[in-house]
């Protein structure tokens, strides 16, 4: 009995060690969430909500730093480049962790090696959007006058994404319209409502007031199935371009070397946190969708992605910038 007496003891001491250790997981101080966008982006609503959130369970400071501009290097720099201790958290997205890998010949990070994934926060559609001026209300309409006035119309790319489902339309359509760069979806979006511009890729958060007002008309979102906050526009797919997706997505990371047990805390309270009622409530609000899940399915999901990228730049003929 003695013997079984010590067993006991020693699973029970070895129990408590193990819930202490990963109660501690994450270190003491302040945790900072770095996003690759400016204040008021979706992206960073998300992580201002998502952070305090977490600054409560964990009983740590909670700060957002926002790093906007070079479609996200600059985030994604810093991040690569902090502490492997878990008290800094990478709001990447679609942009940092995909579309760079795939259109930049040199970036000074590299998103699978330098970061290990945490959890998906959440997806978001494109909505493919034109001036409510163009005489067209589907994207068979929107085809057909392009083919009928070759060289006329044009598409504003606010951001790397929005560029790729730009020329994956184009692919698909059998058409060509004319890529207009800009330094952020809110120039592009200010000159498709001003008219100097027809088309564009953008997000439904951005875009609703200026839909809600008929400055703006929305065609058809890029994800598979219609989305729950804009259920009446039609996907892509349904539209007559069978097989189109382009999906934005955030999700949440350290730096790779970052300990497992602080990866497993972290992300055992951030899943717990955007599964809740409220978050995901005040993300649908925002357009998003929220989408928690493991670590390795959010690693693999971006290998799958930067492929499946690589192969439409690659027939599409992309140019890729250093």
């Amino acid at each position: 009995m003695t013997y079984f007496r010590r067993l006991l003891a020693m699973l029970v001491l070895t129990s408590v060690t193990l819930t202490a250790a990963q109660a501690q997981a994450v270190n003491s101080g302040t945790i900072r969430i770095i996003v690759p966008s400016p204040p008021g982006s979706s992206s960073d609503l998300g992580a201002r909500l998502i952070g305090e959130k977490l600054q409560h369970v964990l009983g740590q400071p909670v700060v957002v730093d926002n790093k906007p501009g070079a479609d996200g290097i600059l985030a994604a720099q810093a991040a690569a480049q902090a502490p492997a201790d878990g008290r800094t958290l990478f709001m990447g997205t679609t942009t940092t962790h995909v579309a760079n890998a795939v259109l930049r010949r040199k970036l000074p990070y590299d998103p699978v090696r330098d970061f290990a994934p945490v959890t998906m926060t959440a997806t978001t559609a494109l909505v493919l959007l034109v001036n409510s001026a163009l005489p067209v209300n589907t994207v068979a309409e929107l085809v057909a006058y392009a083919k009928a006035n070759p060289g006329k119309l044009s598409v504003a790319s606010g951001y790397v994404s929005a560029r790729m489902a730009a020329e994956m339309f184009n692919q698909a359509a059998g058409i060509d319209l004319l890529q207009v760069p800009y330094k952020g979806a809110t120039a592009a979006m200010t000159d498709v409502v001003g008219g100097q511009v027809q088309v564009m890729f953008g997000d439904l958060w951005g875009a609703q007031a200026f839909l809600k007002s008929g400055k703006l008309r929305a065609l058809a979102v890029t994800t598979p199935q219609r989305t729950l906050t804009a259920p009446n526009v039609p996907t892509m797919a349904e539209s007559g371009m069978p097989g189109y997706e382009m999906i934005a997505w955030g999700a949440f990371f350290v730096r790779a070397g970052t300990p497992a047990p602080v990866i497993a805390r972290l992300n055992a309270e951030l899943v717990a946190i955007i599964g809740s009622p409220e978050v995901r409530q005040r993300m649908l609000d925002a357009g998003s969708e929220v989408k928690p899940g493991t670590p390795q399915a959010l690693g693999k999901m971006i290998v799958d992605d930067i492929a499946k990228w690589r192969r439409l730049a690659e027939v599409a003929h992309l140019e890729i910038s250093d």
